[in-house]
């Protein structure tokens, strides 16, 4: 298995364990050299959303992936935590549906987890 279908796992675990809401993974490696995926994932409040980004760094970290640059997460609205090959988005509800990264993203695929 690749490292970023390894991360995309481990991290998705880790949003899981702190209960997030409508994880979505996109592949994006065809599309943009930033990132093979994006994980995007919604908590229904500040402290769950930093909860569910100190889970993803934490087990992150114990697998051995290093953090390249974390945005956002004093105000909670919208973390950004960028591991290279991956990308996480952990947003509040109302961010989420703001930002809209799935439209923005519509060129990247939808896969489940299974497909990894």
């Amino acid at each position: 298995m690749n490292d970023s279908k390894n991360m995309v796992k481990i991290a998705v675990e880790a949003l899981s364990d702190k209960k997030a809401e409508d994880i979505k993974i996109l592949d994006i490696g065809k599309i943009s050299p930033i990132a093979d995926y994006f994980i995007i994932a919604n908590g229904l409040n500040r402290n769950q959303v930093q909860a569910m980004s100190d889970n993803v760094d934490d087990e992150l970290t114990k697998a051995g992936y290093v953090i390249k640059q974390l945005e956002g997460y004093s105000t909670g609205n919208w973390i950004l935590m960028d591991y290279n090959d991956i990308i996480v988005h952990i947003f509040s509800e109302e961010d989420r549906h703001f930002y809209n990264l799935e439209k923005v993203w519509h060129g990247g695929v939808n896969v489940s987890i299974e497909e990894l």
